[in-house]
């Protein structure tokens, strides 16, 4: 029979194997299926790494990059405020009211204002590029529309 320090030993040491597998689960399940990529990235990778954009460009690039990250992010708050507004609404109304429907409205406005921004900024990038660069940009942009994976 085993006293009670040895049981503790057994039992400290099962509990590190166990955590030494569910660290090796993690990695494995790692390897075996990454990381999704989010949207655009292909789209940043093939401006940033694959164009070779001169110094002009690049500098021009930053700045667009700049404006429109502060043009995004003032969109997404408005989708963040949109979002507490419907949230108000529907617990207010219970239901599909006056106010759940305008706070629909209101925040499917701001996502197509973001829309349009985001590809005004894609087309001010465009702008940019050399005729000879203009190509693998435009593949990578229909890649990241029609892009299938969740």
């Amino acid at each position: 029979m085993i006293g009670p320090r040895g049981g503790r030993g057994w039992l400290a040491l099962g509990l590190a194997a166990c955590f030494l597998a569910a660290i090796g689960g993690v990695f494995v399940g790692r390897l075996l299926f990454p990381a999704p990529v989010p949207p655009g990235a292909e789209l940043h990778d093939v401006l940033h790494h694959k164009l070779t954009l001169d110094a002009g460009q690049q500098a021009r690039l930053q700045l667009l990059e700049q404006r429109f990250a502060v043009q995004r992010r003032a969109l997404e708050l408005e989708l963040r405020a949109d979002n507490a507004r419907l949230a108000e609404a529907m617990e207010a109304e219970h239901g599909n009211g006056p106010r759940v429907t305008a706070a629909v409205d209101r925040s499917h406005a701001v996502l197509g204002e973001l829309q349009k921004a985001t590809l005004a900024h894609i087309f001010a990038m465009r702008q940019l590029l050399r005729p000879d660069q203009t190509a693998p940009f435009d593949k990578a942009v229909v890649r990241a529309l029609t892009d299938d994976r969740p």
